[in-house]
């Protein structure tokens, strides 16, 4: 067989394209590049959403604790964080370790020094 699609018709019409299994293929991944470019070409013409490293996303979802992950790419120490949202430090060991619960005033005081939405430290 030739590298030549063979073309079905239907009704007089091309209805069909029969092609080899690794031109198919080659198709699949060029629309999946030309998809990813185009996920990237809107991803970066919405520039008032921050990107962030992959290796966050990654401590994010492997479970470690939101204000930790937020704080340590922030380059902040808890001083700092505490300082910041106006509390004391101890109180941001205890809500990173899991020992406390923060109230929403706090979560979101915290929020605002780390610069992120309430709901990316919950």
């Amino acid at each position: 067989m030739t590298d030549k699609p063979l073309i079905l018709e239907h009704e007089g019409k091309p209805a069909y394209v029969v092609v080899r299994y690794e031109i198919w293929q080659d198709l699949l991944e060029q629309a999946e590049d030309a998809e990813a470019a185009r996920a990237y070409d809107r991803a970066k013409a919405q520039r008032d959403q921050e990107t962030v490293p992959i290796a966050v996303a990654d401590a994010l979802l492997a479970g470690e604790h939101p204000m930790r992950v937020w704080r340590e790419y922030r380059r902040m120490t808890q001083d700092q964080l505490a300082q910041a949202a106006g509390v004391r430090r101890a109180y941001v060991a205890q809500l990173e370790s899991g020992r406390r619960r923060g109230s929403t005033k706090v979560l979101a005081d915290i929020a605002r020094a780390l610069r992120v939405d309430i709901e990316d430290l919950i």
